[in-house]
């Protein structure tokens, strides 16, 4: 890794407020927006914390919303201190840079291994479990060329083309973005493959919990990481349904540039990356396709702390008290929202009332458990 890595800024939090975060991204129905969302109404996550059970009454909960303890909090911070590892906030130093600039990034992240593999300017590979001979080679010698030019390489530690990456690059440095707890590597096989990334030049993140095991729906967030974490996303043979995919679309999402490895038509493996060609992808057949087409957007800034959260204060200040919604702005957000998916600015303008209620509402709704959120931004009344 080069020069790049260095002198990321960002405010480091202070202990009580490390554990006041992990509470509340840990307490019920409060994910990374509505962290966010939280931190920027209370100012505070300890005040979110003390406001989580009137605002989930308020949106009309069924129950008691359950609020994570510090007891928890702290056995939790023990726990991954007792694993070598840590937890980074997204305005941290050490948080992965391109990431925090992403809607809906981790407030928190766990981390093991070396942190300055975040910072270093990086290139996702992704594709196949079931990777062919080929492949997996090709993928061997993108991420050694790739890496000797001082990308960091990013993969999800699935079997195939992510082991293959990482394998590759673990003299010049990469970052494993794991479904599971650090603690719980899918699939198992790959253990020794972690153990030697974590011990050497690369690192390990997750923001499950210590303990957690994988579920299906879990691969998602983790396709997130990799793509958010990346300057661009290189995919090495992938079927049309397939994880790969998901994450193509969200580097796209992202603003990020996609990449694809050309294959036969015959391959059932390489639908998925001839149909990303088809659309836009950039086509590699050397790592100096993926050089070239990155080199324009190597400039320092892009590797500095700005970004969505960057700027948090070391100590935050409670923002101007604001009176709570009327039960008739509430009724009237709750009437504008349905099952299908709207645009938080199109309910702000059908109402006609203050965007800062509109997301309090939303809020409320969302902690009772009433209010689903889209990747896209767009908010959607929960089924029952």
């Amino acid at each position: 890794m080069d020069d790049r890595s260095a002198g990321t800024r960002g405010i480091a939090l202070t202990e009580r407020q490390r554990i006041a975060w992990l509470r509340l991204i840990r307490s019920d129905n409060v994910g990374p927006v509505t962290f966010r969302e939280l931190i920027n109404h209370f100012g505070s996550a300890e005040t979110a914390l003390e406001m989580l059970p009137e605002l989930s009454r308020r949106g009309g909960a069924s129950r008691s919303i359950r609020v994570a303890g510090r007891a928890d909090a702290e056995r939790e911070l023990e726990i991954a201190e007792r694993h070598g590892a840590a937890f980074v906030g997204i305005g941290e130093p050490d948080y992965p840079p391109l990431l925090r600039q992403i809607d809906g990034a981790p407030p928190l992240l766990a981390v093991k291994g070396n942190r300055r593999a975040a910072a270093a300017p990086a290139v996702g590979i992704v594709g196949a479990r079931n990777a062919s001979i080929a492949g997996m080679k090709f993928t061997g010698q993108l991420a050694r060329e790739i890496g000797r030019a001082g990308y960091c390489i990013v993969s999800g530690l699935a079997r195939g083309i992510d082991t293959a990456a990482h394998r590759a690059s673990l003299d010049t440095g990469t970052v494993a973005a794991m479904a599971g707890g650090l603690d719980k590597p899918y699939p198992p096989e790959n253990i020794g493959l972690l153990n030697e990334l974590t011990e050497g030049q690369g690192l390990a993140v997750s923001e499950m919990p210590f303990g957690w095991e994988p579920r299906a729906r879990d691969f998602p967030r983790r396709n997130r990481l990799i793509a958010g974490m990346s300057l661009g996303l290189v995919v090495v043979e992938a079927a049309v349904r397939s994880g790969s995919l998901i994450t193509a679309r969200n580097a796209a999402d992202f603003g990020r540039l996609v990449f694809a490895v050309p294959g036969s038509p015959l391959d059932p493996r390489c639908e998925g990356t001839n149909g990303l060609l088809k659309d836009g992808a950039t086509i590699v057949t050397t790592a100096d396709d993926v050089l070239e087409g990155l080199r324009p957007l190597c400039e320092p800034d892009l590797f500095s702390a700005r970004g969505t959260g960057a700027d948090e204060p070391a100590e935050e200040t409670p923002p101007a008290l604001r009176l709570p919604p009327s039960e008739t702005e509430r009724e009237r957000i709750a009437e504008a929202l349905s099952q299908v998916p709207a645009e938080i600015d199109e309910i702000i303008r059908h109402t006609g009332i203050t965007a800062a209620t509109v997301y309090l509402v939303l809020l409320e709704l969302e902690l009772a458990g009433r209010l689903e959120r889209h990747v896209d931004g767009r908010v959607a009344m929960a089924a029952d």
